[in-house]
């Protein structure tokens, strides 16, 4: 993977830039930031939910099925306590004439994706102060 790099735009902001793209995070108001961009956290999650997406889509166009219709929602967890997201549950709406034989296999896929098998096998973190 190439580098990631950061910059502070202002305020709390913080813009992310890999390649040619940028991500702009925020903190909420109620932080001492101006909401105008997710917070980080909210970033990471929504990643979680986008890689679901695309998995599942690719699942159903890959077997040129029907995608109208298709959505996830995503609810997490927080436990004040662990001030960490110790469950999620993800509902999944598939098209009206989805095949019952591919239910499982959308779950199997689902539980493949990219970042959520980051969570589960989580990368060692090196970090060097300069």
């Amino acid at each position: 993977m190439n580098e990631f790099s950061l910059n502070f735009p202002g305020g709390k902001k913080v813009e992310v830039i890999y390649g040619n793209h940028h991500v702009l995070t925020d903190q909420p108001t109620e932080n001492g930031g101006d909401d105008e961009a997710m917070a980080p956290f909210d970033l990471f999650m929504s990643s979680l939910l986008s890689c679901s997406g695309i998995f599942a889509l690719s699942f159903l166009t890959k077997r040129e099925l029907n995608t109208e219709g298709l959505n996830i929602r995503m609810y997490p967890s927080w436990n004040e306590e662990e001030h960490r997201v110790t469950d999620i549950k993800m509902e999944v709406d598939t098209p009206t004439d989805f095949p019952e034989k591919y239910r499982g296999a959308l779950i199997k896929v689902l539980d493949n994706c990219s970042v959520k098998r980051h969570l589960g096998k989580p990368p060692e973190f090196n970090i060097v102060i300069n």
